[in-house]
């Protein structure tokens, strides 16, 4: 009996402390977005390059294309970089530059004693580009309106090299969408909470910008040019720090993507992310890997003193506290990032998305044929 109130007093110790560890994700990250200081900038007016790499993404490019040409910006130039594509992407290509002159293509040619992923496509298009301000999105990513250049070249106005948007995804049917958009939705609020506190650690390439130079004197992708992905978070990591880093959460600047309907392709799209992780910095891994982990811990324990009523009264007054701020995070992050529909399951998805994420990371390298897939 002694030794069963030990291994209690032992399990409600770690149930609190990751419980505060939880509040302090919650409180002092996760809100940080929505609790944000906003100033209004002034209206973006430098030369822009927009640029997009594809490959065989005509469907795409018809259906987005003309909205990232679209837009309400006096002073830009979209560059297309056609990586080996062998649809019809040069037909419609090739329309579009009749049709806009703004429009610029660059081809490469496919080659099979060189073989490439999705950065050398970039450098190319960053080669091309002629103004100084870089706005990366991809083909299959829609502008919610036509202000979206305006908005991100706004964050430059303060002096900023680098200005991380938000992309989210279309909402989607099924378990499936709803997880997804869960998921994108929480890395967000996730990056854009440690940016907010000084600890840039991310950016997604459906929308992201930074300066031509600053990309020339980092020396590009070099560090981990060998890598699959990295051409957005790894960058962002390594370039960007508590003050040259711009934060855009206006509605106006966001985008929507085509998210999978398949769940295979949805975790070979979290492996190729995860093999990254071992490069980040060693502060943000043991925040990254702390987090899931005191989740874990505090549900498990929850439910172990739950079941034997050991101080329950005390251990749900601890779980509604937890409980609430989450909530309050959630909903509030909702409003910012205009997701819909998200609350609804998240908490059902919160207890789960550490083992999805678990086992997904442990198996990354249990497949290799997706290291050879262009992104």
């Amino acid at each position: 009996m002694f030794y069963g109130e030990v291994i209690l007093w032992v399990i409600a110790a770690f149930f609190v402390l990751a419980a505060l560890f939880q509040l302090f994700f919650y409180l002092f990250f996760y809100l940080a977005p929505v609790t944000l200081k906003r100033d209004k900038r002034d209206p973006g007016n430098e030369a822009v390059s927009v640029i997009i790499c594809a490959r065989n993404e005509a469907a795409n490019l018809e259906r987005f294309l003309p909205s990232v040409l679209e837009q309400n910006y006096s002073n830009y130039e979209v560059i297309v970089v056609n990586d080996c594509s062998e649809d019809d992407s040069d037909i419609l290509l090739n329309y579009l530059e009749q049709k806009y002159n703004h429009l610029r293509v660059s081809t490469i040619k496919k080659d099979t004693k060189f073989p490439h992923f999705k950065k050398f496509a970039m450098f190319i298009g960053i080669k091309a580009a002629k103004n100084e301000l870089l706005l990366f999105t991809d083909a299959d990513c829609e502008p919610v309106g036509p202000e979206w250049i305006n908005k991100m070249a706004s964050g430059f106005s303060e002096g900023k090299d680098i200005v991380l948007g938000y992309g989210g995804y279309f909402p989607q049917k099924g378990l499936l969408g709803k997880y997804i958009g869960y998921d994108t939705f929480f890395i967000a609020m996730q990056y854009f909470g440690m940016a907010a506190r000084g600890l840039p650690y991310m950016g997604v390439g459906r929308n992201l910008a930074y300066r031509r130079s600053l990309f020339f004197k980092s020396g590009g992708f070099g560090k981990h040019n060998t890598l699959m992905s990295g051409d957005d978070d790894l960058f962002v990591q390594e370039n960007g720090n508590a003050t040259n880093v711009a934060l855009m959460l206006e509605k106006e600047s966001f985008t929507r993507s085509v998210p999978t309907t398949s769940f295979r392709q949805f975790v070979d799209r979290k492996r190729r992310h995860f093999t990254t992780a071992p490069h980040y910095k060693k502060g943000i891994k043991a925040l990254l890997f702390m987090e899931p982990m005191t989740r874990v811990l505090f549900y498990a324990s929850f439910i172990a003193l739950l079941c034997y009523l050991f101080h329950w009264e005390i251990i749900l007054a601890i779980f509604g506290i937890r409980l609430t701020v989450q909530l309050i995070a959630y909903i509030l992050n909702c409003r910012l990032f205009e997701e819909k529909n998200v609350v609804v399951l998240s908490l059902f998805f919160d207890i789960f998305s550490p083992f999805i994420n678990g086992l997904i990371y442990i198996t990354k390298g249990a497949k290799r044929t997706h290291k050879r897939k262009w992104k």
